[in-house]
């Protein structure tokens, strides 16, 4: 019995996508642990604009675990996150930005 294969790349390609959106994370995380709490959540909410780009862009097999539910739900989920944690980041006074 043979596996069926995804794609060219093999398994770690279909992983890119979702690995990009976890290493600006892991990048807001720093940035929020040094007391830059603002521009880490602006890192998270940018993260979150690129995952939806990244999914309305990519097939379902290409977005790896970016794909959790159909392509719209994810898409308009991703960006409504991404703008509200920008939203409120850039809304509250105080911090490095303000």
């Amino acid at each position: 019995m043979t596996t069926p294969r995804r794609g060219r790349g093999g398994p770690l390609v279909a992983h890119l996508p979702f690995a990009i959106v976890l290493l600006l994370v892991a990048v807001a995380g720093v940035r929020i642990w040094q007391y830059h709490w603002r521009q880490g959540a602006v890192i998270i909410g940018a993260a979150l604009l690129i995952a939806a780009v990244q999914r309305a862009v990519l097939s379902d097999e290409q977005a790896g675990l970016l794909a959790i539910r159909g392509r719209p739900v994810d898409v308009l989920s991703y960006a409504g996150l991404g703008v509200l944690v920008l939203f409120i980041a850039f809304t509250i006074t105080g911090g490095p930005f303000g």
